[in-house]
């Protein structure tokens, strides 16, 4: 079985679940495409690093979520509302990021030798994250964030960072039995 990214839920609140994650290594690559393209984009180096290609080659478990966000310099992508479907966003960047095993540091990780993966410390965060099924497409994904963000400030919490898509499945996976997620950073007020 896959390895899943640890969290500990604080608390439900309704629409979301409160959590915190510990510091964790990830490897990510940053790619042009859609949102719907930008996955298969980085799959290649990712899966390649991971596999060996790296100056030890070594290889390293897969695990899930596989995440991808906006990086943070560019303009985010615009809210719309519950109502709006869209079947695809217009190119951008976005970095696509395997979590890297438990009990991995940066010491312990073989350097990449695609110069576009980089080991990156994600440092312990507190996050409001919601689960949902289906396809992975922006239009999905941005009513999610669209309710996570209402939900989120309901709950008298405050956005502290861009959301970010986490998909747990592999794509052969139907359609209707994928778990994905939102994942909010947010601070207590």
């Amino acid at each position: 079985m896959t390895e899943q990214q640890r969290y500990d839920v604080v608390r439900a609140e309704p629409g979301f679940e409160l959590r915190r994650y510990p510091a964790h290594e990830v490897a990510e690559v940053e790619v042009e495409g859609t949102f719907e393209g930008a996955g298969n984009a980085a799959f290649r180096p990712l899966a390649s690093y991971i596999g060996g290609r790296n100056a030890s080659g070594a290889g390293l478990a897969m695990t899930a979520p596989v995440l991808q966000r906006r990086p943070e310099s560019q303009e985010p992508e615009p809210q719309p509302s519950v109502e709006t479907e869209t079947t695809q966003t217009a190119p951008g960047r976005y970095v696509v990021s395997f979590v890297m095993p438990a009990g991995s540091s940066p010491d312990s990780l073989p350097v990449p030798q695609d110069a576009r993966v980089v080991i990156r410390t994600v440092p312990e965060e507190l996050a409001a994250a919601v689960r949902y099924s289906g396809r992975w497409t922006s239009g999905s994904y941005r009513q999610q964030v669209a309710r996570l963000r209402t939900a989120v400030a309901d709950a008298g919490l405050e956005v502290v960072g861009p959301p970010r898509f986490a998909r747990f499945d592999p794509p052969w996976t139907p359609w209707f039995r994928r778990r994905n997620e939102v994942v909010l950073p947010v601070r207590e007020s």
